[in-house]
């Protein structure tokens, strides 16, 4: 028997919410830029951007990023549909309310 992991859905929209995420791009000049811009076009704010060493070889790394808002909220799903595209690796961790 395989056991598949469940995806929980996100908590409904608290008017200030978190969504982590953690993505890896093609090792090419800019492709760190090209992966803000979806945030700057669809006025997204980043929180934390850390980027962290891949285990699967030199120069490929991972980018932990946190941003502002919910995937309800049609900038933020423009945003992540838009970044998606853009990304070798791309998994949404998770979205949470943030608290004061």
């Amino acid at each position: 028997m395989v056991c598949l992991p469940q995806t929980l859905p996100a908590p409904p929209a608290s008017g200030k919410d978190c969504v982590s995420l953690v993505v890896s791009v093609p090792n090419r000049p800019g492709a760190v830029h090209d992966i803000l811009v979806p945030l700057k076009v669809h006025g997204v704010s980043m929180t934390r951007f850390e980027s962290r060493p891949a285990r699967s070889g030199q120069w490929e790394y991972y980018f932990y990023i946190d941003l502002q808002g919910h995937p309800s909220q049609d900038n933020v799903q423009a945003a992540l549909a838009d970044l998606q595209q853009l990304c070798a690796f791309y998994k949404v961790l998770g979205t949470y309310p943030i608290s004061d």
